[in-house]
């Protein structure tokens, strides 16, 4: 079940709110904190990679000292000591380099969550100012894979120190063998490092378009699910399906620009790195011949070259991946640009007017405290009505809690908007129950409401019993009375039901129906309903007949007085 989170869902998590007030600052902060949140996993990683390289690189020297020293003499005592030496740095290197991958890995991991973490309470937390409207589909993007993608900062950097410190250890090997060689890869590296940069920049800019061509097709994707009920009912399936595929096309049109972009910035790397390695394996082999190094340098020196083509891609790799993350953090600050998710407009008092009203020219519906309501209309109105109660983002419709205007869910603390198709979550059917501290206390009255005490009597661990995804391990009637069970348990000042009985039977309904009101006995709640069961327990009843004209009375006088009324109730 998912119960729309108009609560306050808690204080933001402790250690992240950091990267929340300087991510406004831009993309740079975003990837900053994302640094910094992980500094001791990205640190050790990166120590631990630079050892690796290092002992890498050292690799080819002493070969080159072996060569020069116990092959050349004959020492076999020397040469068991060499064998030895290389065991030793084999063996450092090896461990350093598997540790420190698993904590690049880690601190990858911990940012990309702590990114999730921070985006998700930013959007869903009460606080002053207003959200511009931003589609599912782009949030769900940004918190996925843009999220990711700011993570792999410390999976940047930590590979980037490894690269430098090889490449300077090379460099200064290099310089002992031979000045030349030596300043010849020191004024080397930084135009090359340059060139690489620059190529970067239109894999930046590619990068984001193909991240905000994703979240377009995934807005869509969403929206259609959401609603594939109302597109098969008015026949829009067809415009829907092409709308997709148009963006999708999109979507692939700018995943393919970036992929070709990414391909040329390492395609330029591998050629312009192996271009520069051949001059100083070139060189080197010419000093050797001119008898200006030995054979042992001149290995040592042909190793090294062969060995910074590592290094050189790392460089190359990382650049492609700084672009990335560099785009996805501008996506990131500007979900986090913006005011969070409460804008409270005070209206003018309206002391006989406690709880929750809906406004719109022509038409008003009123929650008072303590009464039960019921709004019967069709499918498509029914689902709007409660798609606002939910999202509050309508320009023409106002929606009133206690006598101040709401343009966000999390505004209306007392406020729970639970819909038909709310789902139950992979953990025990007891945490599913409990949505805040003081729910734990009425489970046992909120399962005999929903009558899903049964239910759990059903389940091998009772309320103990881990459910399967989504509660697939119910059936769809013990779901919902699960999901109605939870909602009941929140104990809201109003409570918002989008037809929570319609997978039950008859006489579960009944059941349900006479139960409900004692259970929210002194509280306001909603039944956005057409079952004569739940209706006929309302204090009043709302309909909404299918030119838009509301009727009101109780569900006894609008069936002898509204014929279309009595139609949709009793079929």
């Amino acid at each position: 079940m998912r119960l729309t989170p108009v609560r306050t869902i808690g204080p933001r998590a402790g250690g992240l709110t950091e990267m929340e007030e300087t991510a406004v600052s831009g993309a740079r902060a975003v990837l900053w904190q994302a640094f910094v949140g992980q500094r001791r996993w990205g640190l050790g990683a990166a120590g631990l990679l630079m050892i690796w390289q290092i002992c890498e690189a050292s690799v080819p020297l002493l070969i080159g000292a072996v060569v020069d020293g116990p092959v050349r003499t004959g020492d076999g005592a020397g040469m068991a000591l060499a064998v030895g030496a290389l065991a030793v740095v084999f063996g450092v290197l090896t461990s350093a380099g598997r540790f420190g991958g698993r904590w690049q890995v880690a601190a990858v991991q911990r940012a990309a969550h702590a990114a999730r973490v921070v985006l998700t309470t930013h959007v869903l937390v009460p606080r002053a100012g207003r959200v511009p409207r931003r589609r599912t589909g782009v949030l769900l993007s940004v918190a996925s894979e843009d999220a990711h993608r700011v993570g792999d900062i410390n999976g940047v950097l930590p590979a980037l120190a490894g690269a430098l410190a090889s490449l300077t250890v090379a460099a200064v090997a290099l310089l002992a063998i031979s000045v030349p060689l030596g300043l010849m890869v020191l004024l080397g590296i930084p135009p090359l490092l340059l060139v690489l940069h620059l190529l970067g920049k239109p894999l930046e800019r590619r990068s984001g378009a193909e991240q905000a061509g994703a979240a377009e097709a995934t807005t869509i994707a969403t929206d259609m699910l959401t609603g594939l009920r109302v597109l098969k009912g008015v026949g829009g399936e067809a415009p829907a399906l092409a709308r997709y595929r148009a963006a999708s096309r999109r979507s692939l049109a700018a995943t393919l620009r970036a992929a070709h972009a990414e391909s040329i910035v390492v395609g330029a790397t591998i050629t312009l790195t192996a271009s520069f390695l051949a001059a100083v394996a070139l060189v080197g082999g010419r000093f050797a011949a001119e008898r200006r190094i030995d054979v042992g340098q001149l290995i040592a020196a042909v190793g090294l070259a062969q060995f910074l083509i590592g290094p050189f891609n790392q460089l190359g790799y990382a650049g492609a991946r700084w672009a990335k993350a560099r785009a996805s953090a501008v996506r990131v600050a500007d979900v986090l640009a913006d005011a969070p998710a409460t804008d409270a407009t005070p209206l003018p008092p309206e002391p006989a007017h406690r709880g929750l009203t809906v406004r719109r020219p022509g038409f008003e519906l009123h929650v008072r405290p303590a009464e039960t309501v019921g709004l019967a209309a069709s499918p498509d109105v029914s689902t709007a009505l409660v798609d606002l109660l939910a999202t509050r983002d309508a320009d023409d419709v106002a929606v009133v809690w206690n006598g101040t205007r709401l343009t966000s869910p999390a505004a209306a603390a007392g406020v729970i908007v639970d819909r038909h198709d709310s789902q139950l979550f992979q953990q025990s059917l007891r945490d599913n129950l409990i949505t805040t501290p003081a729910s734990a206390q009425r489970i046992d009255a909120a399962l005999t409401a929903a009558d899903a005490g049964q239910v759990a009597a059903t389940l091998p661990d009772g309320l103990d019993t881990v459910l399967q995804e989504r509660g697939r391990s119910l059936s769809g009637g013990q779901r919902q009375r699960v999901a109605l069970a939870r909602a009941l348990a929140a104990d809201p000042d109003v409570l918002v039901l989008h037809d929570p009985t319609t997978a039950v039977d008859t006489a579960t309904e009944e059941r349900i129906a006479a139960r409900l009101t004692g259970m929210r006995s002194g509280r306001g709640t909603l039944l956005v309903t057409t079952s004569p069961a739940l209706l006929a327990r309302c204090d009043r009843v709302v309909f909404i007949d299918a030119a838009g004209r509301a009727a009101h009375g109780t569900h006894t006088e609008l069936l002898h007085g509204e014929r279309t009324y009595r139609e949709m109730v009793l079929g």
